[in-house]
């Protein structure tokens, strides 16, 4: 995924539009596909961005 996202940022797109540009190429997918709705999850969540958690100590 980062090779992707690193992709995208080289044609223009900033690292939060390529991660949204992602986005709506799975949920697209998901649309045509159903079937494999679960595993595109599975598939872009492992690659997704990390999340931290924010806390305030």
């Amino acid at each position: 995924m980062d090779e992707l996202i690193k992709q995208l940022m080289a044609e223009g797109l900033t690292e939060q539009q390529a991660y949204k540009a992602i986005e709506v190429i799975k949920n697209f997918a998901k649309k045509k596909f159903p079937l494999f709705g679960g595993a595109l999850d599975k598939l872009f969540d492992k690659y997704g961005p990390s999340e931290e958690e924010d806390f305030m100590p």
